[in-house]
């Protein structure tokens, strides 16, 4: 009969093993992984940093290039200065020189005819330059057109101008030398006028200047001919104009046709005034006849 003290194998071998821990609820678990996590888990250590002094490593650059530059430009002067000069080319005309001497009066090229002396012409009087008048008309001086004997002081031709005052201003600030006129009429009601404006030649682009200022205006100002006109032939600069008809209650239409051209240092304005129209045959001509006595 087995004793009751006696210990069965299987405690036996119960009795050898470890104790084992007891079970943990699902909150401590969580708790018990994060305090792991935190002990697990070291910052690492941070580097002290070290502060470096400014503006050195520019200066080094600065004077490197400096120095580099100096040096380049020594070394090139060095060598240029060294090697034998280098003979200019030849001039491209070298026949184009003054003769050492006057010419005998024999061998002097005689002077320009006056009909081929532009200047002789132009410094001469001016009232010879305009158009002889047309053939059908008579000579006409209305006492707004202030012409005294075919001469128009500079002030009482800006008074044909919208603005006078201004146009006036612009005659004394580009130097305008003279101006002549003239006025002829033909039937009852048409007139024509016709004044040169020459410039001093200190005004280098003088008549250039008036004669374009006043294209740019024509066709889109309200006192211009609302067109881009027709070329003056032969002139390369002139242009002429029939204005659009102007109607007032009361009154007769006027028509009224203009050109415009320069030559030089002379600018001519023309304009032709009618109660009936007026053909741009009509103001063409008298154009291109003005044109060619400048």
């Amino acid at each position: 009969m087995e004793s009751k003290d006696t210990i069965s194998d299987d405690q036996a071998d119960q009795s050898d093993q470890p104790d084992q821990p007891a079970a943990l609820k699902p909150g401590e678990q969580i708790e018990q992984a994060e305090q792991i996590e935190q002990t697990e888990h070291v910052e690492p250590p941070v580097a002290p940093v070290v502060k470096r002094p400014r503006g050195r490593t520019t200066l080094f650059v600065v004077a490197a290039a400096v120095l580099g530059i100096a040096g380049g430009t020594a070394v090139g002067y060095d060598i240029q200065a060294r090697r034998a000069p280098t003979p200019l080319p030849a001039l491209s005309q070298p026949g184009l020189a003054y003769p050492a001497k006057a010419l005998p009066p024999g061998k002097a090229p005689e002077p320009l005819p006056a009909s081929q002396d532009r200047r002789l012409r132009t410094d001469g009087d001016l009232r010879k330059l305009i158009v002889d008048r047309p053939a059908g008309w008579s000579d006409d001086e209305p006492l707004e057109l202030g012409l005294i004997d075919g001469w128009v002081r500079p002030e009482i031709y800006a008074r044909s101008y919208e603005e006078e005052g201004s146009m006036y201003e612009y005659f004394l600030e580009n130097d305008v030398r003279r101006v002549a006129g003239a006025a002829w009429k033909r039937g009852q009601y048409r007139t024509a006028t016709l004044h040169l404006v020459q410039f001093r030649s200190s005004a280098v682009q003088g008549a250039q200047d008036f004669v374009e200022g006043q294209l740019s205006y024509m066709p889109g100002s309200k006192n211009g001919a609302g067109s881009d006109g027709d070329a003056i032939k032969g002139s390369g600069n002139g242009r002429y104009y029939l204005y659009r008809v102007e109607r007032k209650p009361g009154y007769m239409p006027l028509h009224h046709a203009r050109a415009i051209v320069y030559r030089g240092d002379i600018a001519a304005d023309i304009h032709i005034y009618d109660t009936a129209p007026i053909s741009k045959k009509d103001i063409r001509t008298l154009a291109e006849r003005q044109l060619e006595r400048l």
